[in-house]
């Protein structure tokens, strides 16, 4: 192959003939050089395949001056990443600013250094080079982010069991691509369930595998599953020793239909929030350990409270009250608790989706915006007579 075709291309836009010719001097044997004497032919010129690598654009031509052209290049999608580097007489800031404006990246001054020319060109074709190389690598980072966020997902109950006289709804929302949170049931049979909700501490991949490792880790745990305590336990013998950095927040509870009664067990976690019919009151239930993950000797315990039809229960990840608005003011516990207290809602469906707007109004985020964590969310209802 011609060692020619390996040369990066530039186009030259210039009026004045003089000046073409002493950057095609300066230039031609390093790369290819293309030459257009007004804006309107650089246009042209600049979607002829291969396109440009570079382009240096006299400031002052007749009829379409330098800024124009510049402008139009980089409103067009398939040229707005070409460096553009003008070529003036003028040594105003004023005018060197408004070439920036309009998209410039460098500028050379005439009269014309061979050595000034043939660095600022080779400066701006290398950050160009390395731009695609970055870009090309953030695509790759995308697509593995993609492929890991399916994966997740994937290890994440598809459907929440259907239990007798038992309401429930889940919701996982990560605030990026992959999470550190984590939920799960373990059915034992059509009127006991066990319910895990974790959280990994940090954020992206790291802790996204270590929450991918609780699904393994939980579906040791179903010979014990009504002793909440021991499924702790069972998770931080299961973890321990497999990471350094992060820890593990965690709850879980047994639900007992035939008793009408919760189990519930803590690691580190925040308190599982019950709402009594009786009372129409939010109590907290703390019945903590220490968090998974880092300390062998860990114990745990738990505590049972009995449930009547109207109850609710839920089980959350920290996402919710330590959620701020743009003041940098949190949702806050108290918040949180009065809208459970106050919820005017048929389903544990509608009552999630109205607590997530509520934050995500809190917020003053737009949808497309991340969170500052992730939020999952397990609410409980106990129907029936």
């Amino acid at each position: 192959m011609n060692p020619a075709d390996h040369k990066q291309t530039v186009l030259v836009v210039d009026d004045a003939p003089p000046n073409i010719q002493v950057v095609n001097s300066i230039l031609k044997d390093l790369y290819k050089v293309r030459i257009a004497t007004n804006g309107a032919r650089a246009l042209e010129l600049v979607k002829v395949a291969p396109s440009p690598n570079l382009i240096l654009l006299d400031v002052m031509m007749p009829d379409m001056d330098g800024y124009e052209v510049c402008t139009r290049l980089k409103m067009d999608p398939e040229t707005k990443d070409i460096p553009v580097i003008f070529l003036t007489a003028q040594t105003e800031i004023e005018d060197e600013t408004r070439g920036f404006e309009v998209g410039a990246v460098d500028y050379i001054h005439k009269p014309f250094s061979p050595a000034v020319v043939k660095a600022r060109v080779r400066t701006h074709l290398m950050l160009r080079t390395m731009r695609e190389q970055l870009a090309l690598q953030l695509l790759a980072i995308q697509r593995e982010l993609e492929t890991a966020r399916q994966i997740q997902f994937s290890i994440l109950p598809d459907k929440v069991p259907q239990i007798p006289n038992l309401d429930i709804a889940a919701r996982y929302i990560p605030m990026s691509a992959v999470a550190g949170d984590f939920y799960d049931f373990i059915v034992v049979d059509d009127q006991h369930l066990g319910i895990l909700v974790a959280d990994v501490s940090g954020h992206g991949m790291p802790a996204a595998l270590i929450a991918s490792m609780l699904k393994i880790a939980l579906a040791a745990q179903v010979p014990h599953a009504a002793d909440p305590a021991k499924v702790l336990g069972g998770l931080n013998e299961a973890l321990c020793g497999k990471f350094q950095q992060h820890y593990v927040t965690a709850a879980y509870v047994y639900v007992d239909m035939a008793k009408r009664s919760l189990t519930y067990a803590g690691a580190g976690h925040p308190p599982l929030l019950v709402w009594a019919k009786s009372s129409a009151r939010v109590r907290d239930v703390l019945e903590n350990g220490l968090f998974l993950g880092k300390f062998t000797m860990a114990s745990y315990s738990s505590v049972e409270l009995p449930v009547s039809p109207g109850d609710w229960a839920l089980l959350y990840t920290d996402g919710i009250p330590e959620c701020k608005n743009p003041s940098d003011v949190e949702f806050g516990d108290r918040r949180f608790r009065q809208f459970l207290a106050e919820a005017q809602c048929s389903s544990t469906d509608q009552f999630t989706d109205a607590l997530l707007n509520e934050v995500s109004q809190w917020s003053g985020r737009d949808p497309d915006q991340d969170l500052d964590d992730d939020i999952t969310i397990v609410a409980i209802q106990v129907t029936g007579d």
